[in-house]
């Protein structure tokens, strides 16, 4: 199923940035695909984010953020218009939470022509988008000129945020991809069928088949996670999380190895449990993102011993 060597270029991350804020005051870094790229420079492979950002300070905060973490800030356009993304975060007693995210953010406007000149030639190994950055049109064709201008294999995160989504748009963005990723309530949203915990299997592997999909990847949450195949069905339970600080990038954290196993080309088994650690490790932390290189080293290490 993977690939027999890691392929060449650098991979593409499409999608928003965007404050998470919390009830106490704090504001994090987030968004899907910022947290993927962050996490992926973290590991030494370093993307390209294409994103957009407001000239507000916010906007300044995330340039400086990136530049400090050694990210490349080339592909993320500033707007005069639109504000940086905000996302207001509610959390509950258990450490779960919900998500209010605000109308016409800059991450709406990504504008095409400067995508496409900020994007590296080709081959791009992988290009990743979530579904929240395809709300609107404009990001929305921006993102498919790119599908089809760098002509690279499709990475689709599937973030069902109401009342951002649609099934139709949500279908889209799975045809066009080589591998997908999502959690089993959003399998059961887009599913045709009622889904159940005794035909989640099934219909995880209905889904993957219905769209020619290489890989599903679903989260199961504190249960875990799997991974689908036309050949097989990989289950793995999540590991020991002790104190949870929040889920917040969670899943976030997991999409960023399980594209780290595809670059370096991982045995998709390998790929599943060290996805499943690093997400756990996220889930002892405030926020989606760490600014600790020894957090990665650490758990590079581990992965080469």
């Amino acid at each position: 199923m993977e690939p027999a060597t890691a392929p060449d270029g650098r991979p593409v991350i499409f999608g928003e940035v965007l404050f998470d804020t919390f009830p106490d005051g704090t504001a994090v870094l987030g968004g899907a695909p910022f947290n993927v790229a962050w996490h992926l420079q973290g590991f030494g492979v370093p993307p390209l984010l294409i994103s957009r950002v407001g000239t507000d300070e916010r906007g300044r905060r995330v340039l400086e953020t990136m530049e400090a973490w050694g990210l490349d800030t080339a592909g993320v356009q500033r707007d005069p218009a639109y504000p940086t993304g905000t996302v207001r975060i509610a959390m509950d007693d258990r450490g779960g939470h919900s998500f209010e995210i605000l109308p016409d953010q800059a991450y709406d406007f990504v504008e095409p022509r400067a995508a496409r000149a900020a994007a590296p030639a080709r081959p791009v190994p992988i290009l990743y988008m979530g579904t929240l950055a395809a709300r609107r049109p404009e990001s929305r064709a921006t993102l498919d000129g790119l599908i089809h201008s760098l002509d690279a294999p499709v990475f689709v995160d599937v973030n069902l945020r109401d009342p951002w989504w649609r099934h139709e748009r949500v279908d889209q963005g799975l045809r066009s991809a080589r591998w997908a990723k999502l959690n089993d309530e959003e399998l059961a949203a887009i599913s045709e069928e009622p889904v159940t915990s005794d035909n989640l299997l099934d219909a995880a592997a209905r889904l993957r088949a219905s769209h020619h999909l290489q890989l599903l990847v679903l989260t199961l949450g504190a249960d875990g996670a799997c991974f689908v195949t036309a050949d097989q069905t990989l289950r793995s339970p999540a590991p020991p999380l002790g104190e949870v600080a929040d889920t917040v990038g969670a899943g976030d954290g997991f999409a960023a190895v399980t594209i780290l196993g595809l670059l370096k080309a991982w045995p998709l088994e390998r790929t599943l449990d060290r996805a499943l650690q690093f997400a756990a490790a996220i889930c002892r932390q405030r926020g989606a993102t760490a600014r600790d290189l020894d957090l990665y080293k650490r758990f590079l290490d581990q992965w080469a011993a």
